[in-house]
């Protein structure tokens, strides 16, 4: 029976192995769409920017309570589930808490169990309740409190149901532990030898243990194991669809963070080619520079006219809303939502990539509107709010670009100060040597007032 249970979880993860391989193959192919750009400058600050925005979620704590509440979520789940690497290896030995019978082993004591030992398993099961409660709230958030930023024309169906999914997922997950921590320490209070190591655990002794101290040895036993295999099979498909959700920055945010750009967002880049050509011909420029390659497209059209940081940006995007809510055209009623512009790319770039860039026909355009992209008023206030250093304004500049350059078909207005730039060196429609004749008008003024 323990050969066949090895067995089984040795299939189990080899199919997860598989699935995984599967899905970062995707989604890496995806990101690849991009146009290749070697982000290899001040690799120190980066290390720093990833440490602080990633790591330390740093831009999380304009908002205290809801930061700590994600930080306590992030760092609950992640320590809890160190052990996991227990769980595997008793899944992978046949044994019944691997490193409880190591550390009894090397350091033996009267009570059957580890010190350090019930202390780790403590401090996971009071960070099982803290994952717990924060979940509890911010389902509370999203569903009966219904926050703004949580809602918009891009946040229902899958978006909407997979926020709700992920913190239901947690908290029975958490749960799991909790239950088999209570039924193992009932286990070892009915004497079964195989149960021993725990120690007395405060959380699931409390809250679990009363619920089912009625139950037989018989039951406790296929309770425990139950639960054990449930919270194992429960993290191995967590990795899987995390793959397909929006908690994909669990993993993204940490490159995000590293390869974001130092430089002001403010600094709209130039196109190198045609900077060029403008400087030879105001006689800035004297050489012709070297041939750049062939310009297949001015601006951004689709996807695959963006850098691979570009795409990486909407794989890491955990759709908070956070860049939508501090838009100033969005506030005052605009159609623009920075959020709606990342997943629209993600959601592209996801269809590209499955029929392997041959999706002809379809842009970009026809899921993010011109009305959308003509709202932006370049502030940079998404790019500064965002947690994980996403950058939809450069999405948004490269779309206009192309209706500019590509189309003719920028707004009436701007075609206006476009056309008095090139001719008049000025968004006015005066020529050059008339621009400070309103200040002649002033100084006429004045004489006159003062006689």
């Amino acid at each position: 029976m323990q050969f066949i249970g090895q067995l089984l979880f040795l299939l189990i993860i080899g199919c997860t192995g598989y699935i995984l391989y599967k899905r970062i193959k995707f989604i890496s192919s995806a990101i690849r769409l991009g146009k290749s750009v070697e982000i290899t400058d001040n690799k120190s600050l980066r290390w720093r920017n990833m440490l602080l925005f990633a790591l330390g979620q740093k831009k999380m704590f304009r908002n205290f309570i809801p930061a700590f509440l994600h930080l306590l979520i992030y760092a609950g789940f992640i320590i809890v589930n160190i052990e996991v690497l227990e769980f595997i290896l008793d899944g992978l030995t046949g044994k019944h808490r691997f490193f409880a019978i190591l550390l009894q082993k090397a350091y033996p004591t009267e009570t059957g169990y580890n010190t350090l030992y019930n202390i780790m398993m403590n401090g996971f099961e009071w960070l099982c309740l803290g994952v717990i409660l924060a979940c509890i709230v911010f389902l509370i958030r999203r569903n009966v409190l219904k926050v703004k930023r949580f809602t918009g024309i891009e946040m229902t169906r899958w978006p909407l149901l997979d926020a709700n999914l992920i913190l239901i997922f947690e908290i029975i997950l958490m749960m799991a532990i909790l239950t088999m921590n209570g039924a193992d320490q009932l286990l070892q209070r009915a004497g079964d030898v195989a149960y021993t190591g725990t120690g007395p655990l405060l959380i699931s002794r409390s809250l679990v243990v009363p619920i089912i101290q009625n139950m037989d040895p018989g039951t406790l036993f296929l309770l425990e194991r139950g639960c054990w295999w449930f919270h194992i099979i429960g993290i191995l498909g967590f990795a899987i669809y995390v793959t397909y959700s929006k908690h994909l920055h669990i993993a993204l945010a940490f490159p995000n963070s590293y390869f974001a750009n130092l430089n002001p967002p403010a600094v709209m880049p130039n196109m190198e080619e045609v900077t060029s050509e403008v400087k030879m011909m105001l006689g800035l420029e004297t050489l012709t520079p070297e041939p750049a390659g062939d310009i297949s497209r001015f601006g951004v059209q689709d996807v695959t006219d963006r850098t691979w940081k570009n795409l990486l940006d909407a794989f890491t995007c955990t759709e908070c809303g956070r860049c939508t809510s501090v838009c100033p055209a969005n506030v005052t009623g605009k159609k623009l939502s920075p959020r709606k512009i990342i997943m629209d790319v993600r959601d592209r770039a996801e269809v590209l990539a499955r029929s392997n860039g041959k999706a002809e026909g379809h842009t970009l355009f026809d899921s993010i509107t011109r009305e959308e992209i003509f709202a932006c008023t370049t502030c940079n206030a998404c790019i500064d709010i965002c947690p994980v250093s996403i950058d939809p304004v450069s999405i948004i500049l490269g779309m206009r670009r192309y209706t500019a350059m590509e189309e003719s078909s920028s707004p009436p207005e701007w075609n206006m100060m476009f056309n008095n730039i090139e001719t008049n060196f000025a968004p006015w429609k005066f020529p050059a040597s008339d621009r400070f004749k309103w200040a002649e008008s002033l100084v006429s003024k004045n004489n006159d007032k003062n006689g």
